[in-house]
């Protein structure tokens, strides 16, 4: 048993290493895409931050989700960020599983270049919707009475930039429309969608994005109009770009990295020898094809060919 457990693991070790050089290998080459999306990650916060000096609170607006739904309450309002932290890290978990199982379809940094993406032009939409209109937040922390709802006037460029972490994010007014929690939850179940394997965890992956935009609303973080702009707003942001970002390479189909601009060349040309000699065969099976009434045979056939026509004359 203990022999068995010694040669797993020495071959689980063996995989996370050559994994881990893979995906270093993909990072030198993409690391720009990496960074500048991370990078964004804090222009968003430094955006909502500021957007919550600009909010007045004021009384809640009429909403069709608040007379629907029932009010979960403060106490309750940890339930939805449960949920939220539960998708984060479930996405997280699963980019990285080529590091540990054999079957494994996609790279872990162009997955993550591919999502950064999508979130970087949803976030961009985002800031400047919440810019252009400041509603009253339905939040219990931004409504009228509460100290938070209300920022003073920073008294330092250097008070901005902290942006306040962590409350700052999480006990943020103003930046309403639309979700920020959507987002994030709707580009990684749209991601698993494409690249994921497992149906099941397709279907509770939707399944469970459908329940996180009643439990937002519930808890009054957002208005109804907040989740439902996400909802059709990020599914096209990431319908077009998906359309306009290069695909990823299926592992499933090959183990090795996409091919380099001078293996592609050889194989182009390696191709087109085989159209010119009229075959899809490999490149040791060339033989000279020689035409015969009209079709195009090679040196057995041609063989058999003269004999019959010998036979007929």
């Amino acid at each position: 048993m203990s022999l068995y457990i010694g040669r797993e693991a020495s071959k689980l070790w063996k995989r996370i290493c050559a994994e881990t050089t893979t995906e270093i290998n993909l990072l030198a080459d993409n690391w720009k895409y990496v960074l500048g999306g991370l990078i964004f990650q804090y222009i968003h916060g430094l955006a909502a931050r500021g957007v919550h000096y600009l909010h007045r609170p004021g009384p809640t607006l009429q909403d069709v989700g608040f007379f629907l739904l029932p009010e979960l309450g403060q106490d309750k309002a940890y339930i939805s960020e449960m949920v939220f932290t539960c998708v984060f890290l479930s996405f997280v978990a699963w980019t990285f599983h080529p590091f540990i199982f054999k079957s494994k379809k996609v790279y872990t940094v162009l997955v993550w270049c591919r999502v950064l993406a999508f979130l970087v032009a949803s976030q961009i939409l985002r800031i400047i919707t919440f810019y252009s209109t400041q509603l009253p937040g339905p939040n219990y922390h931004c409504r009228e009475g509460s100290k938070l709802a209300r920022l003073p006037h920073p008294q330092s460029a250097f008070e901005v930039l902290l942006i306040n972490f962590p409350r700052g994010i999480t006990h943020g007014c103003g930046d309403l429309i639309f979700s920020s929690h959507m987002i994030f939850t709707l580009v990684f179940v749209l991601t698993y969608q494409k690249y994921g394997t497992k149906r099941c965890i397709k279907q509770i992956g939707w399944l469970i994005a459908v329940v996180l935009s009643f439990l937002i609303i519930a808890s009054r973080k957002h208005y109804s109009v907040d989740v439902v702009v996400a909802w059709y707003t990020v599914n096209l942001v990431v319908f077009f770009l998906d359309k306009k970002l290069p695909e990823l390479p299926d592992r499933t189909a090959s183990l090795l990295l996409p091919l380099s601009t001078k293996d592609k060349d050889s194989k182009t040309k390696e191709e087109n020898h085989k159209l010119l000699n009229g075959n899809s065969v490999d490149p040791a099976d060339w033989r000279q094809r020689t035409q015969v009434n009209g079709k195009i045979l090679d040196d057995a056939n041609l063989v058999h060919a003269d004999a019959t026509a010998m036979n007929g004359a």
